[in-house]
């Protein structure tokens, strides 16, 4: 990944934590790398259910059709379930009465000084 890319990455992961704290969710932990997989975002939404939260993020400019959400292939997410599932089987006390637990998408692109934010809930 080039410095450029990475750092768009990161900018954008940290305005998702933003959106996500304005929308009343609690941040639990945050680009956590282990063996099984990696999670950008780990929260906590306003209802107690526990979200797993993929962030993608792409700089607009162009009219070429391409969204950050088309990142997001099958495969990704399969992924991203299986790394989501560990975590949890592991973590049961964040895993509140039957509200149990999802996978979102943050899909951001930066346009000039700021972000336009797509969230999209419970992906698989």
């Amino acid at each position: 990944m080039t410095t450029y890319r990475s750092e768009l990455g990161k900018l954008g992961e940290n305005r998702a934590c933003e959106y996500l704290v304005d929308k009343n969710f609690r941040i639990i932990e945050r680009n956590l790398r282990k063996p099984w997989g990696e999670l950008d975002i780990i929260a906590v939404a306003p209802d107690k259910t526990l979200v797993f939260v993929e962030v993608k993020t792409m700089r607009g400019g162009g009219n070429l059709g391409i969204v950050p959400e088309n990142q997001m292939t099958a495969s990704k997410i399969k992924k991203f379930k299986r790394a989501a599932m560990l975590y949890a089987g592991s973590r049961p006390k964040f895993i509140k009465d039957d509200r149990g637990w999802r996978l979102d998408l943050i899909a951001l692109t930066k346009v000039e000084k700021d972000f336009v934010i797509r969230h999209y809930e419970n992906i698989s």
